[in-house]
């Protein structure tokens, strides 16, 4: 998994909050703190005392598989190879722009599709733009993307039926 400009999906690393050349050692107190915060167990008691928190369970098995792939000298080698890899691939998707994608408005989300070189798609939706601090703003036949950060450009493309 990716994660930063290149990408929208974190990495293992971002997962347990640790630097890419993190020790063993960092990776697994970080572990060990995200497996505890993240307990469900825990969760469960905190959630009769106030409102449920949604995707705990999920948070625990992330950290949990985090965990496993980079507490392993030969997978965490493996992992970082193939990260770099991707990361190369990400370079030439760059290409791409905002009004090469192909947009259906499924009401409450909004998805944008790309045709791959292979033949398949690439999409991602309003709610993932959303957890990288893109704001979408649709009217009739428009959709227009603005990062929430400063000294982005915004980007538009047209509706599909």
């Amino acid at each position: 998994m990716l994660s930063g400009d290149t990408s929208i999906l974190k990495t293992h690393y971002d997962i347990l909050g640790v630097k890419e050349d993190a020790s063993l050692e960092e990776i697994h107190t970080s572990y060990r703190s995200a497996i505890l915060n993240s307990h469900p167990d825990k969760m469960q008691k905190a959630a009769e005392t106030s409102y449920p928190e949604h995707g705990t369970g999920d948070r625990f098995l992330e950290n949990q598989r985090a965990w496993e792939l980079l507490g392993n000298i030969q997978s965490r080698g493996v992992y970082d190879t193939k990260l770099r890899a991707l990361r190369q691939d990400a370079i030439g998707a760059e290409d791409v722009t905002f009004e090469d994608l192909t947009v259906e408005d499924a009401g409450d989300v909004v998805e944008f599709l790309y045709q791959c070189r292979c033949n398949d798609y690439y999409s991602i939706d309003s709610l993932e733009l959303d957890e990288m601090g893109f704001v979408l703003s649709r009217d009739r036949k428009l959709v227009a993307s603005r990062r929430t950060q400063q000294g982005s450009a915004a980007h538009g493309a047209e509706l599909t039926a």
